[in-house]
């Protein structure tokens, strides 16, 4: 195991009208000032604002509303929001929604202390993020885990490129966790988080340490726990024990616990970051429809990884197989469960449409951020593999 260094700050609040405890938290961390910020219209015609608004006068604190977060959030409006958050003087920000609206109030968060500095240079490594202000969540999609992760991911909407920053500052004061307000959800938003939780374990569990036993039971436990419930979320999302499982396994699947002692691959988040920032693909979606093709590319870099996770997450029986064989079939068991998800498993299934080879060759160049890296740990991915696997996610 190597050596490693773990704090998750976050104060988890888990349970039914735990929101109802937003003003008595953000006070608790010193919070007096405070911008809400929320995506679309579901989360004021449910009347969770509204639930969250009262409950910050109920203790006293002043607050503005910064609504219409899309997802894959962009630096204009990160940069609106640190603007507003400025002028109003916010001295904490509350994220209410999931991992898109969490990620967009980090970034102004980072911005608000130093808004004379372009917002990019953060993200772009020009400047290191010395400061930033606390943020509190109310999680409303169980999925990217941001609500307790060090990382926030943003897409320069000038430049369409995408990228995460990792801090410690971007750990969230606290983070309120009720199952009952992702009942609503649509099943595609579902599938999505379903498949980002999973990825977010899988991008730790396929590394080149494979040998930290608690590591890797408490991954292949998380990812049998999203697989078993994911099933009946999607046929009743209303499902009380099925979604408050997602809901934490989501929080812990990228908390940094499933990948204490390893290396951190994360190569099928940097292929689909590219997907997502050209074509504005859903994150989920973007994620499922490279994740096969990059497991069937490196496979054979380490066969025996990938049938032990055949067999202690999907339950394969490995008797009389060669690791080949069970390799070949766990990637398959997991393509077909995203495909029964009805979740994208080639590009051509995204909305964008098969792409022309030029097309791929730009994505792999900047996916390589212009030939000045490689990305993953499993297998380490030079532009020319990079563009293997675009080209392979392209056939239909």
């Amino acid at each position: 195991m190597q050596s490693f260094e773990f704090l998750m700050p976050t104060h988890i609040i888990f349970g039914e009208c735990t929101e109802q405890r937003c003003g008595e938290l953000v006070k608790a961390y010193g919070g007096s000032r405070v911008l809400v910020v929320y995506g679309g219209d579901s989360a004021k015609k449910s009347g969770l604002i509204d639930r969250v608004t009262q409950s910050l006068q109920d203790s006293g604190l002043a607050y503005e509303l910064l609504g219409g977060v899309h997802p894959n959030p962009t630096l204009s409006f990160a940069q609106k929001g640190v603007e507003q958050s400025v002028k109003f003087k916010a001295d904490f920000l509350l994220a209410v929604g999931g991992g898109s609206v969490i990620d967009c109030a980090k970034a102004i968060a980072d911005g608000s202390p130093t808004p004379d500095y372009p917002l990019w240079d953060y993200w772009s490594r020009q400047r290191p993020l010395t400061q930033a202000l606390p943020v509190g969540v109310v999680l409303t999609i169980p999925a990217a885990g941001s609500e307790s992760s060090d990382s926030a991911v943003l897409t320069n909407d000038t430049t369409m490129v995408k990228r995460g920053l990792n801090s410690p500052l971007h750990r969230p004061r606290f983070a309120i966790l009720n199952p009952a307000l992702t009942y609503t959800l649509p099943p595609f938003q579902i599938a999505c988080g379903i498949v980002d939780m999973m990825m977010h374990t899988m991008d730790r569990y396929f590394n080149p340490i494979c040998t930290n036993q608690l590591t890797d039971e408490i991954a292949e436990g998380l990812l049998r726990t999203v697989i078993t419930n994911g099933k009946i979320a999607i046929e009743n999302r209303a499902e009380p024990h099925a979604m408050s499982e997602l809901m934490w396994a989501g929080s812990v699947s990228h908390n940094g616990l499933t990948g204490l002692g390893n290396q951190t691959d994360f190569a099928p988040h940097q292929l689909s970051h590219e997907l997502s920032a050209k074509y504005d693909v859903a994150h989920g979606a973007a994620l499922s429809s490279i994740w096969s093709s990059w497991a069937r590319f490196t496979m054979d870099t380490n066969p025996e990884r990938f049938a032990q996770f055949g067999t202690k997450v999907w339950g394969i029986d490995g008797t009389g197989k060669t690791a080949v064989q069970i390799a070949t079939e766990a990637i398959d068991t997991t393509e077909a469960f995203f495909s029964s998800l009805h979740m994208p498993v080639s590009i051509p299934q995204l909305p964008c449409g098969k792409l022309p080879d030029d097309i791929l060759e730009e994505l792999a160049t900047r996916c390589t951020y212009y030939g000045t890296r490689t990305i993953g740990s499993f297998r380490v991915l030079g532009h020319n593999e990079i563009l293997a696997i675009y080209t392979m996610a392209n056939k239909t």
